[in-house]
Formats: C-alpha cells, sequence, structure tokens
C-alpha cells in the first residue's frame, strides 16, 4: 500500500451505473499523445455515509455524471485524481473506483488523464500501471510529494512512471510540493520517453517560452486559471484546468479565441472571470471550486479533511467574484442569442448530461 494513502482494509464501492456496460481497454484518438486542449482536474462529489472515511462516500453515479457533462460542453478531457479530486483524502480503493469512473463515463469521446502523484516511484509506478489496466490516455504526475527530491531522484521518479508506456504529464507545482522543476530539469525529463506534456503552475508566465527552449518537444500546458490567457498568447497548447468544473463551455470558448490569436474577444471574456479564477490558486482552491459549482447550479459540495468548510468572510468574497462572472457570461449570451439563435459563450446553459448509463454509440 502506498504511505500517501489511507492503508484501510478495501471496501466496496458500488458501481457506477455507467461502467456497468463499459469495457476498460486502450484508445487511440487524434493528439492523444500530447495530451492538449482544454482537460478539467475534476472535482469530486461525496454523499453522506457513516460507513465511509469522514462520513462522506465518493458518489461515483454523480462523478459519472459530471465528467459526462463537461465533455458534452465542449471540454476535451477530464483529470480525475488530481489536487482537486482530493486524491490524498481517498483511500486505495476509492482512488482507483474514481479513475475508472472517468473512463467509463467519457468513452472515446474525450481523453482521460489520470493522476497518478505519490510519495515515492515505486506508488507512482503503481498507479500508472492501474490507470494503464484501466483505459486511461495518460498520466498526470507530481515529483515525489513529501518530500524535498533532488534533480536526480526527479529524473528517476518520472522514468519509472514514464515506463509504464502511457503518455505522461509532468506536473511543476512547486507551491506544494516544494520541488521547483525549472525550464532545465524539465528539459532533462523530456528526455525520456513517453514523456509528452508538463503543465507548468509555478505563477511565473515567463516560464512558458522557457520552457519551450529547454524542451521544445513537449507540449505546454497552462496549470494555473488566472493565468490562462497569458500562458496560451506565449505559446501553451493546453489548460489543465479548475474552473471549467464551473463554466465549462466559457472556458472552452476562452482556450479557442486565445489559441486563434483573436486577442480582443479573448480579453473581453477572460477579464471578468479572473478574479473567480484567482481562487485556483488559493489553498482553498477545492473548496472554493465546489462552491462555485453550487453557485451556478451544479453540485459541488463538501470536501473531507483537511478541507473544511470556508469561513464567511471567504465565502463573501468568493461569491461575489462567481456573480460577477456570472452576470458578465449571461450579459454575453444575451448579446449573442440574438445573432445566432443560441448562446455561444457562457456556459450557464450548457448540455445536460445525459441520464447516467446512457452510452453513446462506440462508447467502450
Amino acid at each position: 500500500m502506498s504511505t500517501d494513502l489511507p492503508t484501510d482494509p478495501p471496501t466496496d464501492l458500488p458501481e457506477p451505473a455507467a461502467a456497468k456496460s463499459a469495457a476498460p481497454g486502450a484508445r487511440s484518438k487524434p493528439h492523444a499523445r500530447a495530451l492538449t486542449g482544454v482537460v478539467v482536474a475534476t472535482a469530486l462529489p461525496y454523499a453522506d455515509d457513516p460507513a465511509a472515511p469522514a462520513g462522506l462516500r465518493p458518489d461515483l453515479d454523480r462523478y459519472a455524471e459530471h465528467c459526462r457533462w463537461l465533455v458534452d460542453s465542449g471540454c476535451h478531457g477530464v483529470g480525475p485524481n488530481g489536487s482537486l479530486g482530493e486524491y490524498s483524502s481517498l483511500t486505495d480503493t476509492e482512488r482507483r473506483a474514481v479513475a475508472r469512473t472517468a473512463v467509463a463515463a467519457v468513452g472515446r469521446d474525450a481523453l482521460v488523464v489520470v493522476g497518478v502523484h505519490g510519495v515515492g516511484a515505486h506508488q507512482a509506478r503503481r498507479w500508472a500501471e492501474h490507470a494503464a489496466e484501466d483505459g486511461a490516455d495518460g498520466v498526470l504526475c507530481l515529483p515525489p510529494t513529501l518530500y524535498r527530491a533532488s534533480t536526480a531522484e526527479v529524473v528517476h521518479h518520472f522514468e519509472q512512471v514514464a515506463a509504464v508506456g502511457l503518455p505522461v504529464m509532468v506536473y511543476n507545482n512547486p507551491l506544494d510540493t516544494k520541488v521547483d522543476l525549472t525550464p532545465e530539469v524539465i528539459g532533462e525529463l523530456a528526455a525520456i520517453d513517453n514523456v509528452v506534456a508538463v503543465k507548468e503552475f509555478s505563477g511565473d508566465v515567463r516560464r512558458v517560452r522557457h520552457i519551450k527552449e529547454c524542451a521544445p518537444d513537449l507540449a505546454m500546458i497552462a496549470g494555473a486559471d488566472d493565468l490562462v490567457l497569458e500562458s496560451l498568447l506565449m505559446g501553451a497548447e493546453g489548460w489543465f484546468a479548475g474552473f471549467p468544473n464551473v463554466f465549462p463551455a466559457a472556458s472552452v470558448r476562452l482556450f479557442d479565441l486565445a489559441r486563434a490569436g483573436r486577442l480582443a474577444e479573448a480579453r473581453a471574456l477572460y477579464e471578468p472571470l479572473v478574479a473567480a479564477f484567482r481562487w485556483d490558486s488559493r489553498t482553498e482552491f477545492v473548496q472554493a471550486i465546489k462552491r462555485a459549482m453550487d453557485l451556478v447550479g451544479r453540485y459541488g459540495g463538501p470536501s473531507r479533511p483537511p478541507r473544511g468548510p470556508l469561513p464567511g468572510d471567504q465565502l463573501a468574497a468568493l461569491d461575489a467574484d462567481v456573480r460577477r462572472a456570472v452576470d458578465a457570461l449571461a450579459a454575453a449570451d444575451a448579446e449573442a442569442a440574438p445573432q445566432t439563435g443560441a448562446p455561444v459563450v457562457a456556459g450557464l446553459r450548457q448540455p445536460a448530461a445525459p441520464a447516467v448509463g446512457v452510452r453513446a454509440a462506440g462508447g467502450r
């Protein structure tokens, strides 16, 4: 058992309805090797259950519906078991069930990039092996957690994960791991077979170009929501994102505008969202994004410890930021609707997901 996860006896979680007709297996999709586009670091809903850790059980049916809704709203993929998905608060059994649920819900319609973070290389590799067995398209991996690893140790860590054979997205988040994958270190990691992308979350937008210089063959992925436009304009090819859990259609529209170089339109969409997006870079980002989901009519719900409810002053500030974003997107929809006959921006009126268990043709 991995030491960064609870080591409780296995528990039998109910299988999500979406998984019952889905046989996991390898898929072949355009650009899957690069892991680009808007991939959503999915929040994980819980249901009350006195027998579950902290009285909260992962609600796999609701999670499957959320993954499907994100894809139907235009997102290019989902990322289960990231920090936003509270992977470190899950049991081993739960963590694997969440990944399998995402794979089953998405089918062949989008990417599934599973978080395989672990304290040591052997643990991260084990999670990568599970991801491969379960049909993931790729994995997202931090350097060793809970330990300030040397460059040699970091390289070994990613060599072990990449040896499994899935495309690997390296994740640089020095604020949490205390290990900064500098552009020069990323250049070393780029030489490892199957390392195809890097999610950059240092907060320094200057690194976009520096990383491209040191690792020109890696896909550069924006990691901080409140720097996404700046990163895309400097050459990022993807966005591994938090707030698309709240505004998926608007986020995809922003990504498309930026990638097309339509700066004026991208800025007009981005600027009213930035105050909300800044919560993605705060310590309380999990609770904040779940609260924002609740505010727009989705289900975010509570988090497991160590994360507790936001205090009143933070809730008031967050609610104000999200409502400004909602108002701006609603106004954009109202302006666009007479011209197009349908909203083109907001994501406040995105398509509802099909009933859990309904599979598109060709789904696995």
